[in-house]
């Protein structure tokens, strides 16, 4: 199938930045990225190819909304297949360095911390749905700079106007 040429996905926030270097932040992401920028790709030919890893990349690769997908008839029958949305990225922002220090960390941070970091916000919400950004920031005394990264590089969570909220499967 032929790649749709020119959508371009245009970085305004420093946020964005931990979204787009954490989606190939290993050789497994990397090699899927450009897989999925080359050819359509069903779950199943994923997980074969690039095992959990892959299939977690997918999923967090589709909440970051760089994917589209599309029916395709296999000889299993017919399997969503996925492709990235975008064909070029265009990095236009501007910040401050403390602003650029928190995303390089959130970026970089472990896993095990990123986990405990999600455990903390989970917490805050308790049974509501979501805590606002600002009150997060302060109850877990980080910027909202280093929040935001933490969210964005999330699995589970993400940014709707000014909460943070888990991931829903719409």
């Amino acid at each position: 199938m032929e790649q749709m040429a020119g959508k371009i996905k245009v970085v305004n926030d420093p946020g964005e930045l931990v979204s787009i270097f954490h989606a190939s932040d290993t050789d497994v992401k990397r090699k899927m990225l450009i897989d999925l920028s080359t050819s359509w790709i069903t779950m199943p030919d994923i997980q074969e190819k690039y095992g959990q890893e892959g299939k977690r990349a997918l999923l967090y690769l589709d909440k970051i909304k760089m994917l589209e997908s599309q029916w395709i008839t296999t000889d299993k029958g017919p399997e969503k297949a996925f492709h990235t949305f975008y064909s070029n990225v265009q990095i236009n922002l501007m910040g401050t360095m403390s602003e650029l220090a928190d995303i390089i960390f959130a970026t970089n941070l472990s896993d095990e911390k990123l986990a405990e970091y999600e455990d903390e916000l989970i917490k805050l919400m308790g049974e509501n749905a979501g805590v606002f950004l600002g009150e997060a920031s302060e109850k877990l005394d980080i910027s909202q700079t280093f929040l935001r990264g933490i969210v964005k590089r999330s699995t589970i969570l993400q940014i709707k106007g000014f909460k943070i909220e888990k991931v829903t499967s719409d």
